[in-house]
């Protein structure tokens, strides 16, 4: 069995008082959870925040970053590096999010990069792939996820030990209100898993978790979780709050 993963993406959303309050109610809600991996993404002006909030705490959530870049260091006004991130003690990094590929121009290649630099670094990255409506209209979906997957995998290929997660995520149902089917979730999800044992092994894939993000909610999530491929969620809206947040993961464990 694969361990449940529960991502909160906060996006542009929380200041750093909001961030102690959250997670303060947060772990009031989760108290005794321990059979799910659960990761809080704040924006990168809470990170230190969330990180020193649970520091002497006896909790299980995990604090991930929403976005790194592949270089060390350099002139890049506003990037984040892995070292960086380190020193907080983050241990998940979202990379390639749909809104990262549409409204700052993240190609396939440069996803490779913070991939591969994640992994070097001891990251893990939570690596999100989908489709938008277009390209499922014209039944394109498995094609473009092959195609986004394919370009990360020989890098992951080469790392040793490497440990990911994927998120299925179609662009046409993140923040709309409109969720993709749990069945036709899985057998996206299926087909990645297949497309990762094809190119590492079927014995790696089988232990690979596979998340869905779309407007994930309490409503849904159950539906989704009881299908065999699907691990866990990366949640947007629906993480925003504490007390609903909390419910999915109890949903999960």
């Amino acid at each position: 069995m694969r361990k449940p993963l529960v991502v909160a993406n906060w996006k542009m959303h929380m200041t750093c008082a909001q961030t102690v309050s959250y997670l303060s109610k947060l772990m009031n809600e989760i108290e005794g959870v321990e059979s799910v991996d659960t990761v809080v993404c704040p924006p990168f002006t809470a990170l230190r925040t969330a990180t020193t909030y649970l520091e002497n705490e006896r909790t299980i959530i995990q604090i991930g970053a929403q976005n790194m870049h592949w270089k060390d260091k350099g002139a890049f006004t506003g990037e984040i590096s892995s070292e960086m991130l380190q020193e907080l003690r983050i241990k998940w990094v979202i990379i390639g999010h749909s809104e990262r590929r549409r409204y700052f121009n993240e190609t396939d290649e440069i996803i490779i990069l913070k991939v591969k630099k994640a992994l070097e670094e001891g990251l893990i990255p939570i690596i999100c792939i989908g489709e938008t409506l277009e390209e499922r209209e014209n039944g394109k979906t498995y094609e473009i996820v092959q195609k986004q997957l394919f370009s990360v995998l020989e890098v992951i290929k080469s790392q040793e030990k490497p440990e990911f997660s994927i998120a299925y995520e179609p662009v046409w149902a993140i923040g709309t209100g409109k969720a993709a089917s749990s069945v036709d979730a899985n057998d996206v999800a299926r087909h990645i898993r297949a497309l990762i044992g094809s190119v590492l092994s079927p014995d790696f894939a089988k232990e690979v978790r596979i998340l869905y993000g779309g407007s994930v909610d309490k409503d849904n999530f159950n539906d989704f979780l009881s299908e065999p491929d699907i691990d866990g969620g990366l949640v947007g809206s629906a993480s925003l709050s504490a007390i609903t947040f909390a419910q999915l993961v109890r949903m999960a464990s």
